[in-house]
């Protein structure tokens, strides 16, 4: 947590007026302690450029954001840097779909109670003078606060920025709010809105449900109550009230998702996998004498999620590490200590222990009371095979790219990469046999019998 300078908020106050504003004032009241993150601010009476002058003597201006009346001001302190918005009181009118066509008219002159009426909700309109400590609160957001309701500042306020309706989801899910009737009827009636903001910002709210929300199924079902989960996640919406005979579940495929992810520890990467683990279920649903099978599903969730994700615009790493989470869920704990450094080399070290994570909050989402001592068993010998540490990966072998080149007057190419590959296969079977005098030998058997015999029958032909 950071704060401004006290000398720099005397300055601007020797000129002004400034006040914290929105999720850190909200975030106080709410949990009743300092809040975590950093402030955002509003500085009344005090023209752009001479605040821009003030900020100076202090810090780094950038004015980036000075069409929208907002300066990023870097603070330097103790070795470590700090970067806040501070902004000028302002309105905005919309002049088109999507948050992309609007007008803003910024204006010293205009009161901090003109700034918060052009805000998203009623608990973030608020805000408290830093000369004198009072809360400024024209809309009653500290009531709804009290109350745990989630109401809009204005009627339209989704058609001004439709991403706010996904910010109402995050909100009612992240901080157990009850959204109130006029503003839930608003987020139906211009769900479809939400196609005109892009994807990124839709990706960062998102995350934040997951990574932030003790319950992020709350905050799927409201997208689904609203009509936003076809529009965004239409993959999800797909698996409402596809039910999974055979009792192994006691929920439809979406309920069976959005438990799981509850069950997961929030860590992004791991929630995304539980959202997309199961969510080509209704495409692979065969019936059965005894219910139904879902052969398969886990290769294809994984393709989706990786479109999906791609989509979205998540990172590239990220979507990997979703990818191979949700490909690999269905994995046996029943192997043998070959199968176990196997499993360690397909998944990743830096990704297995959320496989097991999965697996633990996959059986919780089933909701018939199974249990992970299995999982328990499996993560414990993993750690001692770890601990043992056997090579998992090329950088592991006793012999590298280079030497298999100059073993055998090879240039770099995939023929290289197949011996590396047939060496790591080796020593997974045998840890023992990761030694430099052995490899050669295990080399040398590959390519006599995979790369030079083809060589030689490619030369007769």
């Amino acid at each position: 947590m950071c704060e401004l300078s006290r000398e720099t908020i005397d300055q601007i106050l020797a000129k002004g007026r400034i006040f914290e504003v929105g999720g850190v004032v909200r975030d106080r009241m709410l949990f009743n302690k300092p809040p975590v993150k950093d402030r955002d601010y509003l500085v009344t009476g005090i023209p752009f450029r001479e605040l821009s002058s003030i900020l100076r003597r202090h810090g780094k201006v950038d004015l980036v954001g000075q069409s929208f009346g907002v300066i990023k001001f870097t603070q330097f302190s103790k070795g470590k840097q700090h970067t806040f918005d501070i902004a000028l009181p302002r309105r905005e009118y919309s002049t088109g779909t999507g948050h992309k066509d609007f007008e803003v008219a910024f204006d010293p002159e205009l009161s901090v109670q003109d700034d918060l009426h052009r805000r998203d909700f009623t608990v973030n309109a608020m805000a408290v003078a830093l000369d004198n400590n009072e809360l400024i609160d024209p809309l009653g957001g500290q009531a709804d606060l009290g109350h745990k309701c989630l109401r809009m500042v204005y009627p339209r306020s989704f058609e001004d920025d439709p991403l706010r309706m996904l910010r109402a989801i995050q909100f009612a899910a992240r901080f157990e709010f009850l959204i109130e009737p006029s503003t839930f009827t608003a987020l139906r009636r211009n769900s479809g809105l939400i196609a005109t903001v892009s994807p990124e910002r839709i990706a960062e709210e998102l995350g934040k449900l997951l990574a932030l929300s003790r319950r992020p199924s709350e905050g799927f079902r409201l997208m689904q109550a609203t009509c936003l989960l076809k529009e965004i996640l239409p993959e999800l919406e797909a698996t409402v009230g596809v039910d999974q005979p055979g009792g192994y579940h006691a929920y439809d495929v979406f309920e069976h998702i959005v438990r799981t992810i509850d069950a997961c520890p929030p860590r992004l990467r791991l929630r995304l996998a539980a959202l997309f683990h199961d969510i080509r279920k209704p495409q692979a649903k065969r019936i059965t004498d005894t219910g139904a099978t879902f052969y398969g599903h886990e290769v294809t969730s994984a393709r989706t999620a990786r479109k999906v994700l791609r989509r979205l615009r998540f990172s590239n790493d990220l979507i990997d590490d979703v990818y191979i989470l949700v490909h690999k869920h269905m994995f046996t704990t029943d192997v043998s200590d070959k199968g176990l450094r196997r499993l360690i080399r397909r998944v990743g070290i830096e990704r297995i222990f959320d496989l097991l994570d999965l697996r633990r909050a996959d059986v919780i989402g089933q909701g018939m009371g199974g249990t992970t001592e299995d999982v328990d068993q499996l993560e414990a010998d993993i750690k001692a095979e770890l601990d043992r540490k056997p090579p998992f990966s090329r950088s592991d072998l006793a012999i590298d790219g280079a030497g298999v080149m100059g073993m055998f007057d090879l240039v770099p190419g995939p023929d290289v990469g197949k011996i590396l590959d047939y060496l790591m296969e080796a020593v997974l079977d045998d840890p023992e046999d990761n030694t430099r005098e052995r490899l050669e030998e295990i080399a040398r058997y590959f390519f006599d019998n995979n790369i030079n015999s083809a060589s030689d029958k490619g030369s007769m032909q």
